[in-house]
């Protein structure tokens, strides 16, 4: 097998949670675009166009809806996506969500729904996927992570705590799962140009801040994640598992 080759997924299938737009449509098109069939997740918004883009390439996809902030949620999602496409052989833990609001008022309520779509859910999802995979002795995870998984940010405590949990939990499953061939890992974006970023953007001030600090001199974009994932997601990572790759043009460097 070629070096090319071995970034090749055909006749893998791939369930890609948060599809319906930015990084996670940018994710199940690269690896629609490497070979596999994408299941697509959305929550508030449907994953049907990212699924007809895909559909466009010769790829099989399909959408799916489940509001991964209820606890039956990834159940849910997971029972439907092996019904309609059998048990994932790739799973990419996208959606999350974010509340912004200082420590000492953080409301409560949305202290755990953010816990429960970025962390709880995604273990939930780990659990049920990496089963499968463990039965045939062969799979692929990944985890949306954040440089804010290495760094305390500011007024997004529950943010912060759920993507310093992805990366403890991406290290703890792998130990776990190496010797049954199960590979898991995370990707750390930067700062990129998504919904849960457009307020930074919109901000003057703390735009030209964040582009101050960035090496490369701007955002990221969705488009900048696919490479990673395809990588990860791929035999020429068999031999990478427990690893936090950051994507963030430099920010962690500087």
């Amino acid at each position: 097998m070629g070096i090319a080759d071995r970034f090749r997924i055909e006749g893998k299938t791939a369930l890609v949670t948060g599809a319906a737009s930015g990084l996670g449509a940018a994710i199940a098109l690269a690896l629609a675009d490497a070979g596999a069939a994408v299941a697509c997740h959305g929550n508030r918004r449907p994953a049907e166009e990212t699924a007809g883009r895909i559909r466009a390439l010769g790829r099989e996809a399909r959408s799916f809806s489940a509001d991964l902030s209820t606890e039956d949620g990834a159940d849910r999602l997971f029972s439907s996506v092996v019904v309609a496409m059998g048990a994932p052989d790739i799973l990419v833990n996208n959606a999350g969500t974010i509340h912004r609001e200082t420590a000492e008022d953080h409301d409560l309520d949305a202290w755990k729904q953010v816990l429960q779509v970025n962390l709880t859910s995604a273990f939930q999802l780990c659990q049920l996927a990496g089963r499968e995979m463990l039965k045939r002795r062969q799979g692929k995870i990944i985890n949306i992570a954040s440089v804010m998984s290495f760094q305390g940010g500011i007024r997004i405590a529950a943010y912060v705590a759920s993507k310093g949990g992805i990366a403890q939990m991406t290290k703890a499953l792998a130990n776990e799962w190496a010797p049954r061939n199960v590979q898991v890992n995370a990707v750390a974006p930067g700062y990129f140009r998504t919904e849960n970023t457009g307020a930074l953007q919109k901000d003057e001030t703390r735009n030209r801040q964040i582009l101050e600090r960035i090496p490369a001199g701007r955002w990221g974009e969705p488009e900048d994640l696919a490479g990673a994932a395809v990588f990860l997601a791929s035999p020429a990572s068999d031999y990478v598992t427990g690893t936090v790759l950051v994507v963030d043009g430099g920010w962690l460097a500087r």
